[in-house]
């Protein structure tokens, strides 16, 4: 494997010269620049995140905060960590993950100066991360949208317009009855901001609408998602809103078992990534949540924020149904 001594010997500089090019630390005339950079191309040369270190004053490294809490589906997490680490690769970038349920794990290593910035995910309406966060040295960007951001990057998909998209649907097939079976209990229960935007938007276009849409928090237990159907059905109800990518197969299933004179009658409407939501039983429309992409998204935005490139900012991603 080639190494900066041999990308100094072919270009015919010093190992400092090739340094000051990868870093961008000090002027380098164009003409050596681009005898480095050509022997750089000519040996496939890489050089690694240590190295790089040592030759400028970043670590070419991310820290991607992922607390692992209860109720989280590491399957859907994984779609924006995927795109996020996808992305990385593009800017030579590695990602340090960080799965602390508090910032402590992500203070520590912004004292030590061992990223250029941070991917915070898993964001609550009222998250106490944020104004630790906006202490650090290094810019951070959430994959989530709290309440109040303050002077936080954001960016996430717009769950609250994916709530309406997914009752307009609905009502305009003529189903007057709802039900959102929802995230895990603890999930509503510690404010996660995607669960409680999405309900909101359910809440309030079945309101405008004139239709009712029950509410019910599932673990994704296959007995307990069984249970929660027959009830839902017995009650009346003939369109689910399935945000709950582990509840849904047992929903399918739940479902499928009434027969085809049942099937025929209900429509279910999922939310996530579509990769996640594949079922070829039952009447289900999909919204997808483009994870892989809104990963890539947030490594573009703190990409830059630490070159000073832009100042805060928050996106939304609008939702596309089927």
């Amino acid at each position: 494997m080639a190494g900066i001594q041999d990308v100094a010997r072919i270009a015919g500089v010093s190992q400092s010269t090739v340094s000051y090019v990868l870093s961008g630390r000090r002027p380098i005339s164009d003409a050596t620049r681009k005898k480095v950079l050509a022997a750089i191309e000519a040996l496939d040369y890489h050089p690694h995140a240590g190295a790089r270190a040592l030759a400028s004053s970043r670590t070419h490294i991310i820290g991607l905060g992922v607390p692992m809490r209860a109720g989280v589906d590491v399957n859907v997490i994984m779609q924006f960590v995927a795109g996020i680490a996808t992305r990385a690769r593009h800017y030579d970038l590695d990602v340090l993950l960080v799965t602390e349920r508090e910032v402590g794990g992500i203070e520590s290593i912004s004292r030590r100066s061992m990223a250029d910035g941070f991917i915070v995910m898993d964001v609550e309406s009222q998250d106490a991360r944020i104004e630790s966060l906006a202490r650090l040295k290094q810019p951070s960007v959430l994959i989530g949208m709290p309440d109040d951001p303050g002077s936080a990057s954001c960016i996430d998909f717009d769950f609250e317009l994916a709530g309406t998209m997914a009752v307009r649907q609905l009502a305009t097939e003529g189903h007057t009855s709802l039900a959102l079976i929802g995230a895990a209990p603890e999930v509503y229960a510690r404010g996660t901001s995607y669960a409680i935007r999405f309900a909101a938007g359910v809440e309030r276009e079945a309101n405008r609408r004139g239709v009712t849409a029950a509410r019910s928090a599932c673990s994704g237990d296959a007995g307990e998602t069984h249970a929660l159907v027959d009830k839902l059905l017995g009650d009346g109800v003939t369109g689910f809103i399935v945000h709950n990518e582990a509840a849904l197969p047992s929903v399918v299933a739940a479902l499928a078992g009434r027969g085809q004179e049942v099937a025929e009658k209900i429509k279910v409407v999922a939310i996530g990534p579509r990769a996640l939501l594949a079922s070829p039983l039952l009447n289900t429309g999909v919204i997808d949540i483009p994870g892989h992409t809104i990963g890539g998204h947030a490594v573009d935005m703190l990409i830059d924020l630490i070159d000073g490139k832009a100042l805060p900012e928050r996106r939304l991603v609008a939702p596309k149904a089927d």
